[in-house]
């Protein structure tokens, strides 16, 4: 049975750690949670934990790169575990959707997202499985300094919420496959 690869993008450090742009961390440390899989193993530049979702094995992967530089990890892990490019999930932060909203995606470009960006550099396609969470966009700073900034704590609440579909949306992408899991989350 092939093993699904989720891989959360983000900054490593305790300074990213409750930013925007670590949004796909956040959701990974807390489908860990769920699943009862420690990420705490190194694979090349990133940090993994392996176990099962729905009698599926994974890998849950969050790189230690900056986020411009993400490719690397998920090329390391592919080649390391012998994995095809249909087994991967990458869940990321999107400013083009208001906090609150997921979607699903089998391809498609990287939006301005760096992160994306450097995978599809580094795997030379755009047929890469996504969630892409939204964080919302800014109304009056600049997108970097929007995307470095923690969520407010009114914001807390929602994030909560998005980060459990999130983690909901991931389990049916993995037992039941992007296309079913998309027309259920993707609203």
């Amino acid at each position: 049975m092939p093993v699904k690869l989720i891989v959360g993008l983000g900054n490593p450090g305790p300074r990213y750690a409750n930013t925007r742009h670590n949004v796909g961390f956040r959701v990974i440390t807390q489908l860990a949670k769920l699943h009862q899989i420690k990420v705490n193993g190194s694979l090349g530049p990133a940090i993994y934990g392996q176990g099962q979702i729905g009698g599926q094995r994974v890998l849950l992967l969050q790189p230690t790169t900056y986020m411009n530089c993400s490719g690397a990890a998920v090329a390391y892990a592919m080649r390391q575990r012998q994995l095809d490019q249909a087994d991967i999930l990458v869940v990321y932060d999107d400013l083009d959707l208001p906090l609150g909203k997921i979607r699903l995606r089998a391809a498609g470009s990287a939006g301005g997202h760096r992160g994306i960006g450097s995978i599809i550099t580094t795997l030379g396609s755009q047929e890469i499985n996504r969630l892409r969470v939204g964080i919302g966009h800014p109304e009056t700073l600049e997108v970097v300094d929007y995307v470095l900034k923690p969520f407010t704590k009114a914001e807390l609440p929602t994030l909560t919420e998005t980060v459990a579909r999130a983690c909901e949306a991931i389990e049916a992408w993995v037992e039941q496959g992007l296309e079913q899991a998309a027309s259920r989350y993707n609203g």
